[in-house]
Order: structure tokens, then C-alpha cells, then sequence
């Protein structure tokens, strides 16, 4: 088989969805933006040589309908010839569509790639309506549409994780992102987008600090805020993630292809695996998705040095954290979906390129990325640096 490698990557700053940068942009725009950015990264590689452009959206409706990949593309400029596809596994779509890329090129069906995420959460998020629900599985399954903040609260239960363990970890996850955007560790991946209004927007909103660091918010206005999904619930905004607009891509070429043309490889994708759980325990999904990672691998967590877990509530970060013994040290060094926020098609993408930053950052070698998913999954993809 080929050998599939990341030559590229970038992505948009992501903003606080209905409220941010990008909330009154349409999000082929920035998406697009997005896309010629990171190609602009590889410039020896011509467009007409892109077998396909795979963009994961968990929300493809209103503005991201039809085949928003294509549509992307065609924003781009791209040449006619360049084709798109558009998948949904929901929260890792974004991994998901690297995952894809790197197996057709694996397998020969073209030599460059292009993949990632985009989410427009200001203009496509929504719960479904009952109207839509299919009948028997809301006899017989209702959990297929339980709510992913009551699945929080469910984890939080069962795991016996406290409202202010989660309050600790969502403070520490502004610190670090915080302290990561000082540094100058976050622009490494930031494309610089103009939206709409003719902004140029280049920094994450979502982080509770100002650009020395400082923060802005502390346990003790976390301890004040309301519960949002139950009334007498422990589950707040603050340790949720943030609903983001944002995009995200990868370009992937066959090895053979990119030393040829000088291109140097950055990163390998060594496997990937899915998983599913309890729709009721949504968020232990990578309790079930990074075991089957490390064993088609061969590899350990000992083995990884960082470990980016997306944050999608506080109460499921712990409860996988505690159930696999991870080590804290590793997780989310630059922060997490948090502080940073979740877009959920791009956070795939996003958490890989945070993690290969880490990887250059450090000089490490392993880097796990996982997540839970909507509905009862988890995923899990294992990157080795080049």
C-alpha cells in the first residue's frame, strides 16, 4: 500500500457562534478562505492535482446544505475539476474526513488530499424537531435523541464526578489555552480570515483572558452560574463547550508524490478507530474508541506524548480521563473546547493540528487525538511526526 502523509495544515480562528467574528458571515466564506490558506502552505502543489476535498459538518442545513464541500471549493476557486465530498460523523467529523483522505490515498485512488471541517453553529444548530423524530426509535429508542447536555448530566451521575471538579477543569482549561495564545502557540495554525464586514480575524474569542493572560473569570463566578440542561442539575455554560463558527483543513499527499516534488512530510496518521456506547453516556465514547486505537497500533498511552480529548462537557472529560488513567499532564496542553470552543465538523481537524503543533512545540513523536459523539460514539486517531 502507499503511504499517506500531512503536508499541510491551517485553520480558521474559531468564534463565538451568534455572537463573534463570523456570525454574520456566510460560512462558505471563511470556510473557503480557510481552504486557500492552507493550500497557500504547499505552493508546489497545483490544485488540478487535489483528488478530493473532504469536509466533515455535523449541521449540513441553511447555509452549509447541499454538498457544502463542493460549494467550498467552488468559493475557492478552485479548478472545476477539483472534487468534493461532504460527511457527517457528527463531533469527530473533522478526524473522520482526515482518516478517509489518508486511506484513499493509501489505497491509490489519488495522491493529494484535502480534508477537514467546517460549522457554522450561529446559523445551523438546533435540536431536532419531535416533528422529524422517526417514530418507533422514539417509542422504543428515545436515547437516539436524548440531548447531549442531559448526557452530561447522566455521566456526571454515574461517574460521580462533583460540579466543582468540572468548574477546576473548565478554569484550568482557560489557563492553559490562555497562556497557549500569549506564547504565540495558537497562531501557528491560524489562517487569517476577513469576514463579511471586512475584519481581519486572526485570534480565538472563546478564551476568558486578556492577551497577557489574565483571566477573567475565576471558581467563583463558575460556582455562581445556573444549571443549563436541568434545573436542579450541576452542568453550567462554563463547563460545557462553546458553541463555535470555525474551519479547518488538512492536505494529505501520497509520500512517493510529495518527495518528488520536494514537499516535506510533517506527520503519518498510524490508525484510527470508532467505537460505539450508550447513547445515555455519550461522552464515554473514547473509553471505548482509543483502546481499539492503541491495539491496531500496537502502541500505549506511555507511548503519546500529548493527548488532545475534546472537551465536550466537563463531566464526560473526567469521567474518560479517570477511566482510562491518563495522565493530565499530556491532556489538552494548549487548552480545550472549553475555552476554545467546539465547531463541531472542524474539531477534528482542529484538535490535530493543535496536537502537531504540540508535537513541533516539543519534539515529541505520538500524539492521541480523541473524542466522544452525538448519539453514542467515540473516535480516536493515533498521529506519529515525521
Amino acid at each position: 500500500m502507499n503511504e499517506a502523509v500531512i503536508v499541510a495544515y491551517g485553520r480558521s480562528a474559531c468564534c463565538r457562534a451568534r455572537k463573534g467574528g463570523f456570525n454574520e458571515t456566510h460560512p462558505i466564506n471563511f470556510a473557503a478562505q480557510t481552504l486557500r490558506g492552507v493550500l497557500a502552505r504547499v505552493p508546489d502543489i497545483s490544485p488540478e492535482q487535489i483528488g478530493d476535498v473532504i469536509t466533515g459538518c455535523a449541521f449540513p442545513k441553511n447555509e452549509m446544505d447541499m454538498n457544502v464541500s463542493r460549494l467550498i471549493v467552488n468559493r475557492a476557486e478552485l479548478p472545476e475539476s477539483v472534487p468534493a465530498q461532504t460527511i457527517n460523523r457528527f463531533c469527530s467529523s473533522g478526524l473522520q474526513a482526515i482518516a478517509t483522505a489518508s486511506y484513499a490515498i493509501q489505497a491509490g485512488e489519488y495522491e493529494v488530499a484535502v480534508a477537514g471541517g467546517a460549522e457554522y453553529m450561529t446559523g445551523c444548530f438546533s435540536p431536532i424537531q419531535e416533528i422529524y423524530m422517526n417514530p418507533w426509535l422514539k417509542q422504543h429508542y428515545p436515547q437516539a435523541f436524548m440531548p447531549m447536555g442531559e448526557t452530561a448530566e447522566i455521566v456526571a451521575e454515574r461517574y460521580h464526578i462533583s460540579r466543582a471538579d468540572m468548574e477546576y477543569m473548565a478554569l484550568d482549561s482557560h489557563k492553559k489555552a490562555a497562556a497557549a495564545r500569549k506564547n504565540g502557540k495558537l497562531s501557528q495554525s491560524i489562517v487569517p480570515i476577513v469576514n463579511d464586514q471586512g475584519i481581519t480575524i486572526v485570534e480565538d474569542e472563546g478564551i476568558l483572558a486578556d492577551a497577557e493572560g489574565n483571566l477573567r473569570t475565576s471558581l467563583e463566578k463558575m460556582a455562581s452560574m445556573d444549571p443549563c440542561f436541568r434545573e436542579n442539575g450541576i452542568v453550567t455554560a462554563a463547563t460545557s463547550s462553546q458553541m463555535t463558527d470555525a474551519a479547518a483543513y488538512v492536505v494529505l499527499m501520497d509520500k512517493e508524490k510529495a518527495e518528488a516534488q520536494g514537499i516535506k512530510p510533517i506527520a503519518v496518521l498510524e490508525g484510527f478507530a470508532v467505537a460505539g456506547c450508550d447513547p445515555k453516556e455519550m461522552g464515554m465514547g473514547p473509553v471505548y474508541a482509543i483502546p481499539k486505537v492503541l491495539e491496531q497500533t500496537n502502541l500505549s498511552l506511555n507511548q503519546m506524548d500529548v493527548i488532545e480529548l475534546n472537551e465536550a462537557f466537563a463531566s464526560q472529560s473526567l469521567a474518560c480521563i479517570r477511566k482510562l488513567e491518563l495522565d493530565m499532564k499530556k491532556v489538552n496542553p494548549y487548552g480545550g473546547a472549553m475555552s476554545l470552543g467546539h465547531p463541531m465538523g472542524a474539531t477534528g481537524a482542529i484538535l490535530t493540528e493543535k496536537a502537531l503543533d504540540y508535537l513541533k512545540d516539543t519534539g515529541g513523536t505520538y500524539a492521541l487525538i480523541s473524542m466522544c459523539i452525538g448519539g453514542g460514539m467515540g473516535a480516536a486517531g493515533i498521529f506519529r511526526r515525521v
